[in-house]
């Protein structure tokens, strides 16, 4: 049996494994579709991470090095690929009585035949609803990341919302900015089928960063006011620097990407420093959540699972390339790494 993953830096591989015996709380998925997760995932596939000789300390709340002689945080040639997979149950343990041999489920692993999950007190095994999407199971993780981002920017109802970076994450918080109640959403992306594909889902205009100062034409659709929030996926200097011209005074910028060191010209003594912009580090996985006590990543992700298998979230258009499992280390290195502007979220489908 295979499992892909990184045998270097920007090396995708398949290895081969031997599938083991489940234990009596766990479960065996044989994988249906999965994909990868395209943010900080490929900054682990090129060796660029700050886990690499850091790890980020609970207690200290900040990077510190790693202890002397202790494995890297990647480590080549074992470190696994991949974000979510769907699949059938074929194989459940004695202790399990919430999952049978048939359901098909959606849980967080890599990109392999077969994958083994605890479940008991697993909430993040999720079994499929009849007639549900499997485009929209495996934007799972992306989703979460939308929510927050979109909470975090305080979007509410009437406000005008601003999405840059229309990858999966922009293109879900585009879907909920509009669901809730904005009354201008604008998505940028220098690509134009994002564009396109934003528009179909809810945005009410697409801006070309590379054609047009997206900072002044916000103003001009906001008759000079600008953006009530922007949403910042992206992790582009430029961008934020656009983000910083066409903020409101006084207005939100959700910082969803997970950025990485500016080159010289981003200019926080320029709008930034009239327009009085709020930049909150949005971040679906930090405990305690902004809203604590009453939201927590345990119902960030139940609320996006809830909307993403209603059907009132509408991930198929975002699942492009869709590649077979035998394509995938290839198209991963191609659309993941290497040409990233054709792919939004690369779907893989297993033919059995």
């Amino acid at each position: 049996m295979k499992k892909l993953v990184a045998a270097e830096p920007r090396l995708a591989a398949f290895v081969e494994y031997e599938d083991r015996g489940i234990q009596p709380n766990e479960v065996k998925i044989s994988v249906e579709f999965a994909s990868p997760k395209h943010g900080t995932e490929v900054i682990d596939f090129r060796g660029l991470t700050p886990f690499m000789d850091e790890n980020f300390s609970e207690e200290w709340r900040m990077f510190m090095p790693r202890e002397e002689g202790s494995s890297k945080g990647i480590v080549f040639g074992e470190f696994q690929l991949g974000n979510m997979v769907v699949g059938e149950i074929v194989e459940a343990g004695s202790e399990v009585t919430s999952y049978e041999v048939g359901d098909t489920v959606c849980t967080y692993g890599p990109i392999m035949e077969t994958v083994t999950v605890k479940a008991v007190n697993n909430h993040r095994l999720r079994k499929m609803p009849e007639g549900a999407k499997w485009q929209n199971a495996v934007c799972y993780d992306p989703a979460q990341f939308a929510m927050s981002g979109v909470r975090d920017a305080n979007v509410r109802a009437g406000d005008y919302v601003v999405v840059v970076g229309l990858g999966a994450i922009g293109q879900i918080a585009i879907q909920l900015a509009k669901k809730a109640g904005a009354s201008l959403v604008v998505g940028v992306d220098p690509l134009a089928h994002r564009r396109d594909i934003a528009i179909r889902n809810g945005a009410d205009v697409g801006l070309d960063p590379t054609a047009c100062d997206v900072g002044f034409e916000v103003k001009k659709l906001t008759n000079k006011l600008g953006a009530d929030s922007i949403i910042e996926t992206s992790g582009n200097a430029a961008a934020l620097q656009a983000a910083l011209r066409g903020i409101a005074y006084g207005g939100t910028i959700s910082y969803v990407a997970f950025g990485k060191a500016f080159p010289e010209g981003l200019n926080f003594g320029r709008e930034a420093h009239f327009n009085n912009a709020k930049i909150v580090f949005s971040r679906a996985a930090s405990e305690p959540n902004p809203d604590y006590p009453r939201w927590n990543r345990k119902r960030i992700e139940d609320t996006c699972w809830e909307l993403l298998m209603n059907g009132y979230l509408n991930c198929e258009d975002i699942i492009e390339p869709i590649v077979t499992f035998e394509e995938s280390a290839d198209a991963y290195m191609k659309y993941i790494d290497q040409h990233p502007e054709l792919s939004i979220k690369m779907g893989i489908e297993y033919k059995k």
